[in-house]
């Protein structure tokens, strides 16, 4: 199988989203949860559009596909896109609350320590092997986070929720494969604005919406929602949810640098040892599966 297609996927997606705090930071004056409800009904109003309008033939295809499952397996579909849609509406109002009321480098820090979380998380429920040094490289990024810890429990707390709900959110995709992946993703944001619903609906708006708000919403719907979740899904089609976890160190990278030279965060000697130990354990966690790839390239051009 050609994977080039899934890795240009997952790269794209893990890009766009490091930029992410470009539009969100303008929105700051705005709460979370303001941004959260217009970004989600948006969202999954665009995605209704083009599944029922654009897309009729696929939708009749994979409905009729879903019908002829068994019915474990379809109560299986159900509760897996269910619980994405959870996860995903936990961790899209984390993410927006701590990048306008924490801090970048929370959300930076989020990123880092999610690929981590994602191989321990395969390992456990998808039984994805880990090597020896791969599990010294778990337990360095722990004692970085426990050094992180010593000077901002809150930051990493914060940090640590973000990461095990988008971990948990890939994990769930490899056990997703059936249907459609446009299709899926629009379930799923479905799923998330239904479990919102009831906080929309008893929410009191108190800051006056304007016309850049409802612009930057568009921009965060499509260019930061649909576009990346559907490159991520797409990728996570062909390759293993601990490779896809790699690509998430683009993400942070390209969001703290953000931080610091952007947002002119301050980083304290204690953060930046902290850093350093968690890019060295990304580093040590990725040596394995390098030299993996080359073998296999190296055996695949002998024969």
């Amino acid at each position: 199988m050609n994977t080039t297609k899934y890795y240009i996927a997952a790269t794209l997606a893990f890009t766009i989203w490091g930029f992410f705090s470009l539009v969100l930071k303008p929105l700051s004056n705005f709460s979370a949860f303001d941004i959260l409800s217009y970004r989600s009904i948006v969202s999954v109003a665009i995605m209704l559009i083009v599944t029922l309008f654009f897309r009729p033939k696929v939708l009749k295809k994979n409905v009729g596909l879903f019908k002829s499952l068994q019915k474990k397996e379809r109560i299986r579909i159900l509760v897996i896109n269910m619980l994405s849609g959870f996860f995903l509406a936990f961790n899209w109002y984390i993410f927006i609350y701590v990048m306008n009321n924490v801090s970048v480098k929370a959300t930076s820090l989020a990123y880092l320590i999610c690929p981590i979380l994602t191989m321990v998380l395969a390992f456990i429920i998808l039984k994805e092997k880990l090597f020896k040094l791969q599990w010294f490289s778990v337990v360095l990024s722990f004692a970085a986070c426990i050094l992180l810890s010593l000077g901002n429990f809150t930051d990493l707390l914060y940090s640590m929720i973000i990461a095990l709900t988008y971990a948990i959110y890939l994990v769930l995709q490899r056990r997703n494969q059936e249907l459609d992946r446009f299709l899926i993703l629009t379930v799923q944001i479905v799923f998330a604005v239904i479990i919102l619903s009831p906080f929309f609906l008893t929410y009191e708006y108190q800051t006056p919406k304007t016309s850049f708000f409802y612009s930057m919403i568009a921009l965060i719907a499509i260019g930061f929602t649909i576009i990346p979740m559907f490159l991520n899904i797409y990728a996570l089609r062909g390759l293993n949810s601990s490779v896809v976890g790699i690509f998430i160190y683009l993400n942070p990278l390209i969001n703290f640098f953000l931080a610091v030279f952007y947002f002119k965060e301050t980083i304290t000697v204690m953060q930046g040892v902290s850093y350093g130990l968690i890019i060295i354990s990304i580093i040590i966690f990725n040596i394995p599966a390098l030299k993996h790839r080359i073998n296999r390239r190296r055996a695949a051009h002998i024969q």
